[in-house]
């Protein structure tokens, strides 16, 4: 039933970052032609507008024409996300959301790359690359992993610390007597 639960956790998490994902896309590829720029007040166009774009490549417009390599990458990825999910302790939730986050962006960049044969991006702020919500969440979701992991890591290390550190007290009391 544990397994059921974290399933149920994990795609729901998912299912919300592709829902959202797909409904801005959605949104932008009906009311914007390919190319077009919006912004709602002029002054904002140089900071944040929407730009309707096609990317055959990877998040943010890098590796153009690598559609194929990323639909099969996304494919391994969302799998092995869905292998490895319920090893991760239940404890562990920055972990866990993190991986939620990275199969939700994977899967919603997959449904445009199945469908249509390339993602549709659109958030375009500053210089930056045009992306996402799916590129926003993998992003997102990998930063996360990142601060978990060192986080955990961090914990690890203290209580290994502090567990040396007793034994090494108790060995002098012993030799002490």
């Amino acid at each position: 039933m544990t397994r059921v639960r974290d399933y149920l956790i994990l795609l729901g998490v998912a299912g919300m970052v592709v829902a959202l994902d797909q409904w801005t896309k959605y949104v932008v590829r009906t009311r914007l032609e390919v190319g077009e720029i919006w912004s709602p007040w002029e002054w904002l166009s140089p900071i944040a507008r929407i730009v309707h774009w096609n990317n055959t490549g990877a998040a943010f417009g890098m590796f153009q024409s690598g559609g194929l390599i990323f639909t099969v990458v996304a494919i391994v990825v969302s799998l092995a996300i869905l292998y490895y999910y319920p090893r991760v302790p239940a404890g562990q939730v920055p972990l866990r959301l993190a991986l939620a986050l990275q199969l939700g962006g994977a899967v919603g960049n997959l449904i445009d790359r199945l469908a249509m044969g390339t993602v549709t991006d659109f958030v375009s702020v500053g210089t930056f690359p045009v992306f996402n919500v799916a590129d926003a969440s993998i992003s997102f979701g990998v930063a996360l992993l990142v601060a978990a992991m060192w986080v955990e890591e961090r914990r690890r290390k203290s209580a290994a610390a502090e567990g040396g550190g007793e034994a090494e007290t108790a060995e002098v009391e012993q030799k002490a007597e």
